[in-house]
């Protein structure tokens, strides 16, 4: 009699189970260390005293109930919205398209307030806009 059974023939799939086995332990691994991973720590930087004051200085107050109010060289706060904001500036400037804008808001606004402001004195073509900052000591 000749050989009459079945050849055995290899099994060309890999086998899955211990490549699952190991990614869950991955898994639990990075889900128990990632809590406990400490975040960066943001360095900002410092604010340092201008050598000399600009000649002319405008001032655009955010007030804590988002109303607007604009000041020039630091006289009285006159009222203003954001639709005549750009007039009111160009007028405060006089000509000199390079005298600085400042943005002062109230620690309590929304960041999205002061944003507006700054994005509708950029889009009309204010060159120098800047936001006011609270020196270390005081």
């Amino acid at each position: 009699m000749g050989r009459g059974g079945r050849r055995r023939r290899s099994i060309g799939e890999i086998n899955m189970v211990p490549f699952i086995d190991v990614m869950l332990v991955l898994l639990v691994i990075f889900m128990v260390t990632a809590p406990l991973i400490t975040t960066g720590v943001i360095d900002l930087p410092s604010v340092g005293k201008s050598a000399q004051r600009p000649p002319k200085v405008l001032e655009v107050v955010v007030g804590s109930d988002e109303q607007l109010k604009l000041k020039v060289d630091g006289g009285e706060p006159a009222p203003a919205t954001l639709r005549d904001l750009v007039a009111r500036v160009r007028q405060g400037q006089a000509g000199d398209a390079d005298a600085p804008v400042i943005i002062s808001a109230d620690r309590n606004v929304k960041y999205d307030a002061v944003v507006k402001v700054m994005d509708t004195l950029q889009r009309a073509g204010v060159r120098r806009v800047g936001l006011a900052v609270k020196q270390a000591g005081n």
